[in-house]
């Protein structure tokens, strides 16, 4: 009967994705869920992916030579950052507000993607950004550069300040990994996935995160624009790739992916550009969201193979091949029987999916 073979995917597909909603992952499409199951490869973004996106000022350190107070230099660059939309930028802000400073309204703000921003605080040109930004100035570090390298080494993010064309100090913030990446990403080799991060980091402060975690590979100093490029590259080695981000600049990188995969907490531009989001915000979500597609792979290869062996034995027996050798018929009533029957088999096999626990239930 053509109706079982007919019902053998989209039964269980319907249920698949309805065993993702009940676990708090929402898939936009069966060929989604397909495809999640051959995954070889998941590229996490960091800041609100791995990390819980809300970092925190750490450090504010004044470069030897610069006479400006520790509180003037954090109240400069707070000021600058008051109109960046950039995650760190807050932290700088909430950072300088906690101590009671007086931030100014910025003028000729400019925000260099992948770099940092500039603008004029009180008739005062405030730069803030990384290593390559700094030197693309022309400003002289002297011993920031070491000294931002211990810190990057902690797991902290140093920006570089310089006040008027000389290098001031450096004023450092740290993201704090969700509780259960580390477990989340553990899972997701056991179940033989290649896992990789991706970040605009400096390369130091970056591997610190993945030693934190356990990854296999990280990809550090990536611009913006060249995330989707990264990804195509791991899809150039012949991999099937899933991208994890939360942020407008992940956007492209997720539609570049096999499987794009958002935090529900994340921008609604990243959730648009994605085929599947993870609505807790926790990379367990990635888990249960593979693991839910592999399940209901194997449940349409079940109902394939069950509906094909009625067609295969029935459809014979139904020609009188057995008439000869045994001088038997099916009767028109039995072979009715059967071809209900083998729907009804499909339809009760991909309710069997309803019972699937992932490693890592919602419940």
């Amino acid at each position: 009967c053509p109706c079982a073979l007919g019902l053998a995917t989209p039964m269980s597909l319907m249920v698949g994705i309805g065993k993702g909603a009940e676990n708090g992952i929402l898939i936009r499409s069966g060929e989604a869920l397909q495809t999640a199951q051959s995954i070889k490869t998941v590229v996490l973004d960091k800041t609100g992916t791995i990390t819980k996106g809300k970092p925190e000022l750490t450090n504010v350190i004044v470069a030897a030579q610069q006479s400006i107070l520790s509180d003037e230099l954090l109240r400069l660059a707070a000021s600058v950052e008051t109109v960046s939309e950039h995650p760190l930028a807050e932290a700088i802000v909430e950072g300088a507000r906690a101590k009671g400073l007086a931030l100014s309204k910025p003028e000729a703000f400019e925000a260099i993607p992948g770099h940092g921003v500039t603008a004029t605080v009180d008739g005062r040109k405030v730069a803030l950004g990384n290593l390559k930004m700094l030197k693309r100035l022309n400003v002289d570090l002297g011993d920031l550069e070491a000294k931002s390298e211990t810190l990057a080494n902690d797991g902290k993010t140093p920006m570089f300040a310089a006040v008027d064309g000389k290098a001031a100090g450096i004023i450092a913030v740290a993201d704090t990994v969700k509780e259960d990446s580390k477990e989340a990403i553990a899972a997701l080799h056991q179940m033989g996935i290649e896992v990789v991060m991706i970040t605009g980091d400096n390369r130091r402060t970056a591997e610190a995160i993945a030693r934190q975690v356990g990854l296999d590979r990280v990809l550090a100093e990536v611009l913006p624009e060249d995330k989707a490029h990264n990804v195509h590259l791991l899809q150039a080695e012949g991999k099937k790739v899933a991208m994890v981000g939360d942020g407008i600049n992940d956007a492209p990188a997720l539609a570049q992916a096999d499987v794009g995969l958002a935090i529900g907490t994340g921008t609604d531009v990243a959730i648009e550009a994605s085929d599947i989001t993870l609505i807790k915000g926790s990379l367990k979500g990635v888990v249960t969201a593979i693991e839910v597609s592999r399940a209901t792979m194997r449940n349409i290869k079940q109902n394939l193979v069950g509906a094909f062996i009625y067609n295969v034995l029935g459809v014979p027996i139904a020609m009188g091949v057995l008439f000869p050798f045994f001088g038997v018929l099916l009767s028109p009533l039995l072979a009715g029987a059967a071809m209900a029957f083998s729907s009804v088999t499909v339809v009760s096999n991909a309710n069997r999916l309803r019972g699937f626990r992932p490693k890592f239930s919602a419940k």
